[in-house]
């Protein structure tokens, strides 16, 4: 994957990361079963997934808390970790953000940001002239000489991430950094981290289970699910084109429809079928992926039209700029209720449709994505 980058803000150069046939097992259950990845120079990649799937086992790797029990890890064309012999984690020139941030009480927020450069021996001037540029960089520099408890959630986080930057690591590591934040300020911080990555460049892995966090602020999205990587892309890409149907459902949620394939792109369900315009069908048993937004309606007229069903409204709610909408397919020779499919629709808002209510739905078929089963 092409990024822009080559040097941070500080003028050093940047680390590239490579995860070759990982492998970390706890008992007898693979957290981490076989997975590769190359992590592009100044690239912010995400690890996605659910709790459980391995995100985080693999940062603790990367970081070197946890040794591998197959594979390797390469930085920077140097391998760190391998079984029986990895590097030391104060030896690989990363920086790490923890869920709790670990700030210092007794510490102001120039204190804190400084810490680090203390490790190392600075002198206390360029100590001072560093601190000072980080702080103005993070837009902390009118409250430099505050404490932690003195601080929201939002100041905490950004000293953070001062601290981490401050001391120049080759590649910075996030674990689940907005997650004791409330939602306002977690959609705040998306944006901040983002804006701190576009200035420094930093090789980045940030680990969440929020899909809204990485495709904020990722250049690559890595969907994870029981230890191995499912899909890893651009944002869009992994959003318009999942692989399979944990990707789709995880990464914005979708519709699936189970059926036939029939060749030539056509799906046969019972009672129906849908022509898949995007995707590569499995022969014999398929799935069909559309997502909520991308189902409109359509006139009576319409009515025989290649995607366009016949539906009942099950439930319509009011969400403000749209309208949730779920409808139940009708099908010839339907006896019970609940047996047919159910389609989640978002609507507009001022599409004004209540329970019970007979509508048509277009399926468009660019938009209905064929998954192997």
């Amino acid at each position: 994957m092409a990024v822009r980058g080559g040097h941070t803000h500080w003028g050093r150069r940047l680390a590239d990361l490579w995860l070759q046939n990982l492998t970390k097992r706890f008992g007898a259950a693979a957290a981490v079963d076989d997975i590769s990845l190359a992590v592009a120079d100044g690239a912010l990649v995400t690890l996605l997934g659910p709790s459980g799937c391995g995100k985080t086992t693999t940062l603790r790797l990367i970081a070197g808390f946890v040794e591998p029990d197959a594979g390797a890890i390469h930085l920077h064309g140097r391998r760190i970790s391998e079984p029986g012999r990895s590097l030391p984690p104060e030896d690989r020139n990363m920086a790490m953000i923890f869920q709790s941030y670990a700030l210092w009480p007794h510490m102001t927020v120039a204190e804190n940001v400084g810490y680090g450069l203390r490790l190392r021996r600075m002198g206390r001037a360029d100590q001072e002239a560093r601190v000072r540029r980080m702080l103005d960089v993070v837009r902390l520099g009118e409250i430099a000489h505050r404490y932690p408890a003195e601080l929201s959630g939002g100041q905490q986080q950004r000293v953070a991430l001062a601290r981490a930057l401050v001391v120049e690591p080759e590649t910075l590591l996030l674990d689940e950094p907005l997650s004791n934040l409330d939602a306002g300020l977690r959609e705040e911080m998306r944006y901040e981290i983002r804006r701190l990555h576009d200035a420094f460049r930093t090789t980045s892995v940030y680990v969440t289970h929020d899909q809204a966090e990485a495709m904020t602020t990722a250049d690559m999205i890595v969907v994870m699910n029981k230890g191995r990587i499912e899909q890893a892309g651009p944002p869009e890409e992994v959003f318009r084109r999942p692989d399979s149907e944990f990707v789709a459902r995880f990464l914005g949620g979708t519709n699936i429809l189970r059926g036939h394939h029939e060749g030539g792109g056509m799906i046969r369900f019972d009672g129906f079928a849908l022509r898949a315009g995007d995707g590569t069908p499995a022969g014999g048993e398929t799935s069909v992926s559309i997502r909520p937004h991308e189902i409109g309606l359509a006139d009576e007229g319409a009515l025989g039209g290649e995607n366009v069903l016949p539906a009942t409204v099950v439930r319509a709610t009011f969400l403000g700029a749209t309208r949730d909408v779920l409808a139940s397919i009708d099908r010839p020779g339907q006896s019970r209720a609940g047996e047919a499919p159910q389609l989640r629709v978002s609507l507009p808002a001022a599409c004004r449709v209540e329970a019970g209510e007979r509508i048509v739905l277009r399926l468009p078929p660019e938009h209905c994505r064929a998954l192997p089963r």
